[in-house]
């Protein structure tokens, strides 16, 4: 029992240690930075992601019938675990391609979280995918 209240504090010192280097919201697992030292890094880097996007992007067969380009903005978190979360549309096009926009950034790998001091933390990410006919 003794146990569990100490390290109820210690997380709680550690959460408000972490609002204090630079928050941008908070959720019931991390603060979320949109600043930090070091960015999170794609798998295989900034080529790595390219590679994948060429590969692995499917111009949905609505917007090519409809001949929808344009460039989806896609939000999301890279925790501080590497993993990707709370992926949104923050601007669109439509006609499928807001979910494969999506669809891409879900499926993307394990990113190098960013730092901030040398300590990986959740950093807020905005990547732009385009879509040209």
């Amino acid at each position: 029992m003794k146990n569990q209240a100490v390290s109820k504090l210690l997380c709680m010192m550690l959460v408000a240690m972490a609002w204090m280097i630079n928050p941008v919201e908070t959720n019931a697992q991390e603060t979320v930075h949109d600043s930090v030292d070091e960015m999170p890094v794609p798998p295989g880097g900034i080529e790595g992601l390219t590679d994948y996007m060429i590969k692995n992007l499917k111009y949905p067969k609505q917007a090519r019938k409809a001949g929808i380009e344009g460039k989806v903005l896609v939000s999301f978190v890279v925790k501080s675990d590497g993993t990707v979360s709370a992926i949104e549309v923050t601007q669109g096009i439509g006609g499928g391609c807001d979910a494969e926009a999506v669809r891409m950034v879900e499926n993307s790998g394990v990113w190098t979280p960013g730092k901030q001091g040398g300590v990986a933390v959740a950093t807020q990410m905005v990547l732009p995918i385009q879509f040209k006919l």
